[in-house]
């Protein structure tokens, strides 16, 4: 049997932006902190999707007993970067009932008439549920600035200053931000746009503006790079994903969202009525067969609740066990993302970026390889 792959460094440390993070140099291709292939990242999100499933069930439960926790998880990207892909393949291994996912469009008529964050307030996820956005309040520092529709510069340095303080506030009321940015290169979304134009079930995805969009590719990258330097902060820090692999980023995400929600360290709620009162009231509504019945299992049952609870704590140990760098794992690939002050976590050393060649350089990587299913 082959040797179990794990990161080598928590994705939360090698993708934050911080100080100095260089949106050009990024290498889009590559897999920070992850030295295995694509077989070995489907093998281990198979591992993980049981904690991630009893995380979320906590936050569920905690939710419905009057908690204030919560996670939002915010997901940005151009056409293609595989959004979608996220939300079907990260979310789709928890319980939907406690998904809430929001999808932000083009403003409708009532929603122009308000504030940018009007719609977003709105979409908040209550407390208990993990909150989904496919694209968000950012389209607002991203879209108008382009597109030239609002072409005041003193706009966006305000309308950060605004993000900032309404993250904080969601952040301050119990809600954990993750913020993902999926950057994959512009000759991989170029070959993405024309296989939805090559394959008859994926011409609903296509939209003739996506080419026109392709066209400020430039445009949309210098964008970027500053919403990212203004708006990634303690409260809620970005995390910049190289998207050329959808599986390196759905096994990023995946773990990005298992460590905000092993941070929130909830464990069962208590109940605010008395068991023992609660299983006689039951008791005296069954026959004695019945009874007889739940009591020879009984012990099985707390058995295995008390085994499950081991491996949920040994699962949660490992996961926290990655936070130093100190704990044997060996440091991923520097990726030039920092913390806020632009060193990276317990070392004080500043990370460096490998440099990435300009589009008109980069050159398609898929010759020889299987066409990869979405």
């Amino acid at each position: 049997m082959g040797k179990t792959r794990e990161w080598s460094a928590p994705p939360a440390k090698l993708l934050r932006v911080g100080d100095g993070f260089d949106l050009a140099a990024l290498d889009r291709a590559a897999t920070p902190g992850w030295a295995g292939k694509k077989k070995d990242a489907a093998a281990f999100l198979d591992r993980r999707a049981p904690l991630l499933s009893e995380l979320q069930e906590r936050l569920f439960a905690h939710g419905r007993a009057g908690g204030t926790r919560g996670v939002l998880l915010v997901i940005q990207g151009l056409d293609t970067a595989g959004k979608g892909g996220i939300v079907r393949h990260v979310l789709g291994m928890v319980d939907p009932q406690g998904v809430a996912l929001r999808a932000f469009g083009v403003p409708t008529p009532q929603e122009l008439r308000h504030h940018y964050l009007w719609r977003v307030r709105r979409a908040l996820p209550r407390p208990g549920l993990i909150g989904v956005f496919d694209r968000s309040h950012y389209e607002d520092v991203l879209v108008p600035r382009v597109e030239g529709t609002i072409d005041d510069e003193a706009v966006w340095p305000r309308r950060f200053r605004e993000i900032n303080r309404f993250e904080a506030r969601i952040a301050e009321a119990g809600t954990s931000i993750v913020k993902v940015a999926l950057m994959p290169s512009y000759e991989e979304q170029g070959l993405r746009l024309m296989e939805r134009l090559d394959r008859p079930d994926k011409h609903w995805k296509f939209s003739p503006g996506d080419v026109d969009t392709r066209s400020r590719w430039d445009d949309y990258q210098a964008a970027y790079a500053d919403l990212l330097a203004a708006t990634s902060t303690d409260a809620a820090p970005w995390y910049v994903i190289p998207a050329d692999r959808k599986w390196y980023t759905r096994l990023a995400v995946t773990e990005l969202l298992t460590q905000a929600l092993v941070d929130l360290g909830l464990g069962w709620p208590r109940p605010r009525w008395r068991v023992a009162t609660q299983r006689r009231r039951l008791a005296a509504t069954m026959s004695e067969a019945t009874l007889a019945e739940a009591r020879s299992v009984a012990e099985e049952k707390l058995a295995q609740f008390e085994a499950d609870e081991r491996a949920h704590a040994e699962a949660v140990a490992q996961v926290e066990g990655r936070k130093s760098p100190d704990d044997g794992g060996a440091e991923g690939p520097k990726t030039g993302k920092t913390g806020k002050t632009g060193k990276t976590a317990k070392t004080g050393k500043t990370a460096k970026a490998p440099k990435q060649k300009s589009r008109k350089a980069e050159q398609p990587k898929r010759k020889g390889k299987k066409k990869q299913k979405k």
